[in-house]
């Protein structure tokens, strides 16, 4: 097991750009999962800090394009979902439950292209490198590194429609890096200081001082802003509470501790223009746990009607490492 992970560790170092990328419609992606009992590995455990484990799944499909997930999003059901895939790819499905209401599976999942600016497919994975995604009300937003930038598609249609505009980044192009730039796009809760606006995170994108680049892309608090990075964490999403809350969810690899994930909570009223933001860590976890190169949050209201907090997986399409979900429930 820590043999696996640490080679898993070693490929999130290595960039693929990869060759031209051929689909030429949407394909059905049966999945095979099999469920996670218990997070931490030999323990029955449920609680880790402000979280309370309640099941997941690990998942493959006969379909070789299912894997790479960068971020995900449920639609208000708490049921359906749409991810994007850093191939350049839409993913959309909904889970599925047991008899206990614990994760058992995915349902109707459909693989579709990502249409680019020109209503065409991309040639390159450089062109088309998706690493978030935020729904909101007629619209998808996705986020992109190396052509930085957030495009905004239409909902419904996303599936086929190339994007209908692009929100401008605020972030000069200059201080994004290749592959560690806009990792994350959510949208705050309309009742939120932020009143419903999309914001953006740069995942390894610094000033001087070491902070990540960020901005507010719209609304009465637009501008930019900077997140404290601690090293050696790299943000790979984010999702709003409904109290108007941020979780960050973090990953950092090391040649000796291998991969690891935390989530910090960022109070939403210090979201604001010129703002350096930073939180308490809520819950971090290391090979010794249920996870993976942990890529994807977000956050639905559960049956019980308290915070569900979903995490999925990148698997690089590496069979060294696995498509990984998993849902908590946050106690407060």
């Amino acid at each position: 097991m820590a043999t696996r992970h640490l080679f898993a560790a070693l490929l999130l170092a290595t960039t693929i750009c990869g060759g031209p990328l051929t689909l030429a419609a949407s394909l059905d992606a049966p999945v095979q999962a099999k469920p996670i009992a218990t997070f931490k590995s030999g323990s029955n455990d449920t609680r880790f800090g402000a979280f309370e484990f309640l099941g997941g799944i690990e998942f493959t499909s006969s379909q070789d394009l299912l894997g790479s997930i960068s971020s995900f999003r449920f639609r208000p059901d708490g049921e359906h979902f749409v991810a994007v895939l850093d191939t350049g790819h839409w993913l959309t499905g909904a889970i599925t439950r047991n008899g206990e209401g614990r994760l058992s599976g995915l349902s109707d999942v459909v693989i579709s292209p990502m249409l680019d600016a020109r209503g065409a497919e991309p040639r390159y994975k450089g062109d088309m490198d998706a690493e978030g995604v935020a729904l909101r009300e007629g619209e998808v937003l996705v986020s992109y590194e190396r052509t930085h930038r957030v495009d905004a598609y239409p909902d419904p249609g996303f599936e086929t429609a190339k994007p209908k505009a692009s929100l401008p980044i605020l972030i000069p192009l200059r201080e994004l890096r290749g592959n560690g730039s806009l990792e994350t796009v959510a949208v705050a809760p309309s009742g939120s200081p932020l009143k419903g606006a999309a914001l953006t995170i740069a995942e390894r994108s610094v000033d001087r001082d070491g902070n990540l680049f960020a901005a507010i892309l719209e609304g009465p608090l637009k501008g930019q802003f900077k997140v404290k990075r601690n090293e050696p964490w790299d943000v790979t999403d984010g999702a709003f509470l409904p109290s108007g809350d941020l979780l960050l969810l973090e990953r950092r690899f090391s040649f000796i501790g291998g991969v690891g994930m935390r989530i910090r909570r960022i109070a939403g009223e210090t979201i604001r223009p010129g703002a350096l933001i930073d939180g308490p860590v809520l819950l971090e976890a290391d090979m010794g746990f249920q996870i993976d190169n942990m890529e994807g949050i977000d956050v639905i209201t559960g049956a019980d009607g308290r915070p569900h907090i979903l995490l999925v997986s990148d698997d690089n399409h590496s069979i060294l490492q696995r498509n990984v979900m998993l849902e908590f429930r946050l106690v407060e």
